[in-house]
């Protein structure tokens, strides 16, 4: 049979995943007809942006996963919101975020290995408009996504 793993998986990270509406209806004890109107209802107002499947990425050759501090320089300082937009297109990049204190954006780095984070950050972090990064790098994950390891 034929191998389509990596294009499966890469599926599964964009959100074409399913709520299992069985499962939910049995676990709340409704019928299915009430909790897909429910789920359609969150999904209408926006409440639940996607649904996407939690992997051990040791097992999917995503094993390095590190946090990235940045600061901004004066002239992207005032709009992070554009320099963040540019960042989310890299799929090594699983969350941005902008926040108060010491720095202006967050990042949740996920790459093959050490080697792959390098080459990353060579190439796509260190930019005009970045003026420092810090790097942390997750040793073990015991939770993620409501998930515990």
């Amino acid at each position: 049979m034929k191998d389509i793993t990596p294009r499966l998986i890469s599926l599964l990270k964009r959100g074409y995943c399913t709520p299992q509406i069985g499962r939910i209806a049995k676990q709340l004890a409704e019928p299915a007809t009430t909790i897909h109107y429910n789920v359609k209802k969150l999904e209408k107002e926006g409440a639940v942006k996607s649904y996407k499947a939690v992997f051990n990425y040791k097992k999917i050759d995503e094993g390095f996963c590190c946090y990235v501090l940045i600061n901004l320089s004066p002239d992207e300082y005032g709009n992070p919101e554009r320099i963040s937009a540019d960042l989310a297109k890299h799929p090594e990049i699983e969350s941005i975020d902008i926040c108060t204190g010491d720095w202006e954006l967050v990042l949740k780095v996920r790459t093959k290995d050490q080697d792959a984070y390098y080459n990353f950050i060579k190439n796509v972090i260190s930019r005009k408009g970045v003026t420092k990064i810090k790097t942390l790098t997750s040793l073990k994950q015991i939770k993620t996504e409501s998930v515990t390891i």
